[in-house]
């Protein structure tokens, strides 16, 4: 896609009028970030900005809409928030409409018309309004200084809320060249917001502001339940804690299902209880999934079981719990998920439950044909991928909200130790940690088991072969005679299990989607386990975490010690100079090929780079994600990076 030129429309406005403008919409002053963020649209003419839900970006596009000359362009699918938002607008004289499908067909007609004459300072408009040839030459006519993308994230073919609509998006903004550009966000790795840049054609250098991620008042747990009556009970005890005994009265509790038959048994057996519960899926009709969300705005019901279907325009303050039955597809879904509590800034929960079960079902799921065809391979391991950093931040070991900041790339919002999620509450626990020869040896053993039973068994059989268990499908296959039965007899299962549940967070064990879920090893894992790569992982503790209802650590006090291999630990100045760098190459790259960006590099894989500095091709495949086909098609690119990187680090002063 061709580049944006630097030229854009409209002179830039100073203090002054930025100051004028933000009275008039309703406000004594800017929140922190906003006067920067505007500010640097104005001036740069683009701009891509990730701030959490409620951080106030709506003020990024419409204090400009109200100081420029022309017709801002709001592209946003939230119709519910467009329809408030224009209210609000217009209470306050800014002349705003909305278009969208849901509009009877002659007031869209005269909107569209309105629109034409130029009649309206600021106007959105639904992504699958955009696929009208007639608006796109209705706005090439206008006066357009502005184009703000909300829900940004949903261009990422790859992301985890991927929008064809929006692929509409740059062929408008290829007509309407010196408009200026807003990407907005509230949930986007630096993969994602490159794949961003790119689908916009928006150039390598944009700026990026990052902020708000922060959410120090949610107290974010994850509880391992392996059984039914395990997850019934850590729901109720935590919507108790949070609402209070049934019907509540405390405020209000979503609970994320990972199906629409569970959705509706888990709001059933939950209104058995008397909490006042109902269920929101895409399978119920149109106007019942407006009812059910009325009441839970409203407050006649408390608490909502529902699949990812639901929450987005979901602004209600008083959530003081979100509960995951089981684990979302990604850490962004995750993240934009729990951050539906505590918008009100006080105490609230997030729990999300897990077991093992969870690997062969999402793995199944991601595998399942669509529209009768079977997913692309590239598309299923992405996603894979994207489900197993949530894996690696279930499994902590370091402060909650600081795994996150970092994942996003948030690293200056860090709180060292937020107090309150549940690995701060544990800091003062003992937990003796094995040193680097007994983890290898620990992990080349489940390694070797896995291998035993590479596509022929399960997980669980690897571990009963760990544990030297007497077991007809190890009998069957003559396992029982093997050097690795019973290998890691002195571990309880339970541990086993949780053992290998982290070598497939690291990429070294695979499970297939099929009926009968066997465990792979993958090729990283076999030079694992034949000590090629090191074997670079925390080992589990003890005894699965089971975090008490309001315990909580002093203020401040987290866990310092050395996290899981999450890809996402802290770099310093040097090694984030190098990923950002290598961020830029990725980039640009991409664009070369035609391909995403996470085709030539994950985020984790750029970490990696940052930290190992390779010097060679054989050091190159040290970092995850980087095969033999991956270092010949661009190693040598990457390579350059890291060695230009190091040049100049040596030419400073004192380097």
């Amino acid at each position: 896609m061709v580049q944006r030129a630097e030229e854009h429309a409209g002179a830039t406005p100073g203090d002054g009028a930025l100051d004028a403008a933000l009275a008039r919409l309703g406000y004594e002053r800017f929140r922190p970030g906003q006067r920067e963020a505007v500010a640097t649209l104005l001036e740069r003419g683009r701009l891509l900005l990730v701030a959490p839900t409620g951080g106030g970006k709506s003020l990024t596009y419409q204090l400009p809409a109200v100081v420029l000359r022309g017709t801002t362009l709001v592209v946003s699918p939230l119709i519910a928030l467009m329809h408030d938002q224009v209210t609000a607008l217009a209470a306050r004289g800014v002349r705003a409409t909305y278009l969208a499908s849901t509009l009877e067909p002659g007031e869209l007609g005269r909107r569209t018309a309105a629109l034409a004459a130029g009649q309206y300072d600021l106007v959105y408009v639904a992504p699958e309004r955009l696929g009208h040839g007639g608006l796109q030459a209705t706005l090439a006519a206008l006066e357009v200084p502005l184009i703000a993308i909300d829900e940004a994230h949903c261009i990422a073919e790859w992301g985890h809320d991927f929008r064809p609509d929006y692929l509409a998006i740059g062929r408008l903004l290829a007509r309407l060249p010196r408009a200026r550009v807003l990407a907005c966000t509230a949930t986007a790795t630096p993969v994602v917001r490159d794949e961003i840049l790119e689908r916009l054609g928006l150039p390598p250098d944009t700026p990026q502001i990052v902020h708000g991620f922060a959410r120090p008042n949610l107290v974010l747990r994850a509880l391992e339940a392996e059984s039914a009556r395990e997850r019934r009970h850590a729901v109720d005890a935590v919507l108790e804690e949070a609402l209070g005994p049934p019907p509540g009265g405390a405020g209000s509790a979503i609970v994320y299902a990972p199906t629409r038959a569970a959705a509706e048994a888990e709001a059933e057996r939950l209104r058995t209880r008397g909490h006042r519960a109902v269920a929101y899926h895409a399978g119920l009709d149109g106007a019942l999934r407006e009812r059910v969300q009325g009441d839970f705005m409203s407050g006649r019901a408390s608490v909502v079981v529902a699949t990812n279907a639901f929450g987005m325009g979901i602004d209600r303050p008083d959530v003081r719990s979100v509960v995951h039955l089981a684990p979302p597809g990604s850490v962004e879904a995750y993240y934009q998920e729990v951050g539906r509590a505590g918008r009100d800034g006080a105490r609230a929960i997030g729990l999300l439950l897990h077991g093992s079960s969870d690997l062969a079902l999402r793995r199944r799921l991601l595998e399942m044909p669509v529209d009768g065809r079977p997913p692309e391979p590239e598309v299923v391991e992405h996603k894979w991928g994207l489900y197993l950093e949530l894996l690696r931040w279930i499994e902590g070991g370091s402060c909650r909200h600081d795994a996150i900041l970092r994942y996003f790339g948030a690293a200056e919002e860090v709180l060292g130790g937020c107090g309150r999620c549940d690995e701060c509450a544990r800091a003062d626990e003992p937990e003796p940690g094995a040193s680097p020869e007994e983890v290898t040896l620990v992990v080349r053993k489940a390694l070797s088991a896995v291998a035993r039973v590479h596509r022929r068994l399960g997980l669980g059989a690897a571990v009963k072969l760990l544990s030297g268990a007497s077991d007809p499908r190890l009998a069957r296959y003559g396992l029982e005679s093997v050097s690795t039965f019973g290998a890691l007899r002195d571990r309880p299962e339970p541990w086993l299990m949780r053992l290998l549940r982290r070598t497939v967070t690291a990429g070294w064990v695979a499970v297939s989607g099929e009926e009968r879920p066997l465990a792979v090893l993958t090729p990283e894992g076999r030079a694992v386990m034949l000590g090629q790569k090191p074997a670079r992982l925390l080992l589990p503790p003890a005894h699965a975490p089971r975090p008490q209802a309001g315990a909580l650590a002093p203020p401040g006090r987290g866990r310092r010690g050395a996290a899981p291999e999450l890809g996402a630990a802290a770099l310093d100045a040097a090694a984030s100079r190098l990923f950002e760098a290598l961020r830029a190459h990725r980039l640009l790259v991409a664009r070369d090929e035609g391909v995403p960006p996470y085709v030539v590099a994950s985020d984790r894989t750029l970490r990696d780079l940052a930290v190992l500095c390779p010097r060679t091709e054989q050091e190159l495949l040290l970092a995850h994600g980087i095969g033999p086909a991956k270092a010949e098609r661009f190693g040598a690119g990457l390579l350059a990076v890291v060695r230009a990187s190091r040049e100049a680090a040596g030419a400073e002063p004192g380097g």
